[in-house]
């Protein structure tokens, strides 16, 4: 078969929807000024679909920073790859500080934190390692395990007594290839808002011999007395063996970054091929990064409006009878039975009628007859934002009891 026409009948689980979702669903188009309240299809609407979470975006020391950077420097200094051409004082001095605030010797930037944890898990293990990950890891995560040459095996969500099943078979076939064994986690589950279970995990380490690959995207920032994410939180970033992060959640950035022991980065920077064989950071992007940490570290007042705004926004939530299931963190879904047409009904309805913009997640994402809405708060959302948002879901659950959204609707795109 020709590779365009299996592409022209085969669109993919969510490309299905193309037509009907397109600009509207998948790929919509918010206007405006980063904030709460921006424009979408010519209409303001209140919006909790923006990992802007401690509100850095449109901060005015970050965007004058930015500006200034931006003059001084030009986007395109420095050329080239770090290891060619691309290194500065800036790119070493934002990783110094980096590592100093997740309490590890090094930190190594990543151009973008995607292809940054594909990388950092092919240059950690060989085809005698055995992988062994939590079944509802990032997609990022599934990427570099799918370039992994040797064994993987995966433990249901959060399942700690399968974890031990799988380190022990882990255990038996590295005792043959001689090979060691890596078990990846998340810090906060970005979809559901749920935490790894690292306590438990580094417990088996008395055990078991295997070290530890957290991605903390969602925690750095968020969790943690000081923000420096979801290890400090539960007491045991120290047992992190390596420790990852992006910047474009609390710190409202673009790239990443990876910390560890000394010669682990050293030999990182060394072996990930998606770093090695890329364009450094652009000056901008890292003294912009140095300011929003900056602003991270020194101003806790940021993560603390934002807590203050999920607890209300959670807590309204759960008393009008929303399932947030075990969210522990910022990241609160609401979940909701149906399929596409109510899930449809009901994301209109919420743009159209209320205002409200947020993402949407239906199958294959979450399991058939589920309906996952996702809201993002921030210390830019006010108790107003809150006290609106609680109201209108309550609205639209009494809807759905009711079977208000079960006819099928057209795209507002349709003509």
């Amino acid at each position: 078969m020709d590779i365009f026409d299996k592409i022209r009948k085969n669109r993919g689980a969510l490309g299905q929807y193309q037509k009907l979702g397109h600009g509207y669903f998948m790929f919509p188009k918010l206007e405006g000024e980063i904030s709460p309240h921006m424009t979408f299809r010519g209409k303001k609407v209140l919006t909790w679909s923006l990992n802007n979470y401690i509100g850095l975006a449109n901060h005015p020391e970050v965007r004058a920073e930015d500006a200034k950077a931006s003059k001084d420097w030009g986007l395109a200094y420095p050329m080239g790859a770090r290891m060619m051409s691309g290194q500065t004082q800036k790119h070493e001095e934002l990783e110094g500080k980096l590592a100093e605030f997740v309490g590890k010797e090094r930190a190594y930037l990543l151009n973008y934190g995607y292809m940054g944890m594909t990388s950092i898990i092919d240059s950690l293990v060989n085809r005698n390692d055995v992988i062994v990950y939590d079944s509802e890891s990032h997609a990022c995560i599934l990427d570099g395990l799918r370039m992994h040459m040797g064994k993987r095996y995966v433990f249901p969500h959060n399942n700690i007594e399968n974890l031990k099943k799988q380190l022990e078979r882990a255990t038996k076939l590295t005792d043959k290839t001689g090979g060691g064994i890596l078990v990846i986690t998340e810090g906060v589950f970005g979809m559901a808002g749920d935490l790894g279970r690292l306590t438990d995990i580094v417990a088996l380490k008395d055990e078991f011999k295997f070290r530890l690959l957290v991605d903390d995207a969602h925690g750095f920032g968020t969790m943690g007395k000081t923000g420096a994410g979801t290890g400090e939180h539960m007491g045991v970033q120290d047992k992190i063996d390596v420790y990852f992060a992006t910047f474009a959640k609390a710190m409202a950035g673009i790239g990443g970054f990876v910390a560890s022991d000394e010669d682990v980065v050293d030999y990182l920077q060394y072996n990930m091929r998606s770093q090695i064989y890329a364009k450094s950071l652009p000056m901008p992007i890292v003294v912009g990064s140095l300011k929003r940490l900056e602003l991270l570290k020194s101003k806790p007042e940021l993560k603390d409006k934002l807590w203050i705004v999920v607890r209300a926004l959670q807590k309204g939530l759960k008393e009008n009878g929303l399932d947030l299931g075990d969210t522990e963190s910022p990241v609160t879904p609401v979940f909701l039975k149906g399929g596409v047409p109510e899930a449809t009904g009901i994301t209109m309805d919420l743009r159209e009628n209320y205002g409200i913009f947020c993402s949407i997640v239906i199958y294959p994402v979450v399991p058939k007859g589920v309906i996952m809405l996702r809201l993002i708060p921030t210390a830019d959302h006010s108790l107003e934002d809150v006290d609106r948002t609680v109201k209108a879901f309550s609205e639209i659950k009494k809807k759905l009891d009711a079977g208000k959204y079960i006819k099928e609707i057209k795209s507002p795109l349709a003509k």
